[in-house]
């Protein structure tokens, strides 16, 4: 694994997953998640848990960036952004448990789905583009035609 390439891509993905994650879920939602009061904390103890905000976005651009680096061994963007949309996918699982556990209105749950497929699929667009093999490094395998 190249450790530079990894390093840069991973903060890359770590300050899109955040800033996305800010103007997606905080800004573009925020009328839509006041209309279920209970369901997040008041505007007033945020601050307190802004650690806990940016710590989860580390983990989730940490654990991406090396799932790219590792199951996406010819890089490019465009295979980062399909990793990215099957990880963006796979969250609407929990998204949809969620809605069946929690009063979550349905504008919510379509917002969450929407914005993680959005959010990872560009994400991996981007750790595809920065963490790419040399060229001599990527094999491709032509098909004989008959």
């Amino acid at each position: 694994m190249n450790w530079n390439k990894f390093f840069v891509a991973f903060i890359a993905a770590f300050v899109f997953l955040f800033v996305f994650g800010f103007l997606w879920y905080a800004t573009l939602m925020h009328d839509t998640h006041r209309e279920v009061p209970t369901l997040l904390r008041p505007e007033a103890d945020l601050k307190s848990y802004f650690r806990w905000l940016a710590l989860g976005h580390f983990v989730m651009a940490f654990f991406f960036t090396l799932l790219c680096a590792r199951y996406v061994p010819s890089g490019r963007a465009g295979a980062g952004a399909m990793l990215g949309l099957l990880v963006g996918l796979v969250y609407a699982g929990p998204h949809l448990i969620s809605f069946a556990v929690q009063p979550l209105t349905l504008k919510i749950l379509c917002g969450w789905i929407a914005g993680a497929v959005i959010q990872f699929t560009v994400a991996g667009a981007i750790v595809g583009a920065i963490y790419k093999p040399p060229t001599g490094q990527i094999m491709y395998v032509k098909e004989r035609l008959r």
